[in-house]
């Protein structure tokens, strides 16, 4: 049978942002309703503290596929040439169990992540919400950038990573991609300081971000730490805000910044109001006053990368590319 491989150019070139963040608020609500399987990933951690290999299946109604992600974490490789999150999507067809497509797990990760913290931006943020704070200089706050873009009239962006040359680096690419006057901060404080966005995209294991920076109606999105010891937020950020996550369970087994917060009592499993989905099926109450500060915890779902790889699919078969190979799958005659 025809098998279609696509690389990560490919696979960014298919998949723009907007057409990503409907996807997901799609396949989000669909979870909502039990119209997917979700099972929680499992992760191999590596000997001599390497990195870790994880399995991610995971099948839905609507598109009607199921599939994995199979991905490698090296926190190591930041700063050289390889992506920390390396791996590749595997997306079947549902009626007689057939690979259609191989594709980059690593460009799928990046887009679908930041397009699911827009789909939690447009139903959390306040509806003026236009300065923008991301600490992170990596693959994910230039993908954060474009999510917040699509959903909200961006006019202020900062930006802050321990890295003086890569926060120069991305304000150099926010201004020839989009055309935006990004600001280099010195610290993660000046970089949040009066922002009503913001997202931490960061591979730190203890926090950058605290709750007394953070200023009334803000909304945050944790998007950088997924491990249940390691958090980008401090306790009182977390206390503070109204608490959303992609998946309960995943929040309860894999989100230091929550699990944390737990283990010294400042908060309880209450303290989690509600999944993404739960939210888009009106099912739970969002933003209550104008001065909350809303957060965003995100874990990745395999049913993103589900959804997000049959888009792609769906859009290179269309336009023919990428590259087919005969792989089997037929019996011989």
């Amino acid at each position: 049978m025809p098998v279609r491989i696509l690389n990560g150019a490919e696979v960014s070139r298919l998949l723009d942002m907007a057409t990503c963040i409907d996807g997901m608020r799609k396949v989000l609500m669909a979870l909502g309703r039990g119209q997917a399987i979700q099972p929680l990933r499992t992760v191999l951690r590596l000997p001599r503290e390497r990195g870790a290999f994880a399995v991610m299946p995971a099948q839905v109604d609507d598109p009607d596929a199921f599939g994995l992600k199979v991905i490698t974490v090296f926190p190591g490789n930041e700063g050289t040439r390889y992506d920390s999150h390396q791996g590749a999507v595997l997306l079947f067809e549902p009626a007689h169990g057939t690979l259609v497509a191989v594709m980059d797990a690593a460009s799928m990760t990046a887009i679908r992540t930041a397009a699911v913290s827009g789909v939690a931006t447009d139903a959390l943020a306040r509806p003026d919400a236009a300065d923008l704070a991301i600490l992170g200089t990596g693959v994910q706050a230039r993908t954060h950038l474009e999510a917040m873009r699509v959903v909200r009239p961006i006019r202020q962006v900062r930006v802050w990573s321990r890295d003086s040359n890569h926060r120069r680096e991305f304000a150099d690419w926010a201004r020839k991609r989009f055309g935006l006057d990004v600001k280099t901060a010195d610290t993660a404080q000046a970089a949040v300081t009066g922002a009503d966005l913001i997202c931490t995209v960061t591979s730190s294991r203890t926090p950058v971000l605290m709750g007394s920076w953070i200023r009334p109606g803000a909304h945050l999105n944790a998007v950088g730490s997924s491990l249940a010891a390691a958090r980008e937020l401090d306790t009182d950020a977390v206390r503070r805000a109204r608490l959303f996550v992609d998946r309960r369970e995943s929040a309860l087994n894999e989100a230091g910044d929550f699990l944390i917060p737990r283990a010294e009592g400042a908060v309880d499993d209450s303290h989690i109001l509600g999944e993404l989905g739960d939210l888009l099926l009106d099912r739970v109450k969002g933003r209550e006053r104008p001065e909350d500060v809303t957060l965003f915890k995100s874990l990745g779902l395999a049913v993103e990368d589900v959804a997000g790889a049959h888009l792609v699919w769906r859009e290179a078969e269309s336009r023919n590319v990428g590259t087919v190979i005969e792989l089997g799958g037929l019996r011989d005659a």
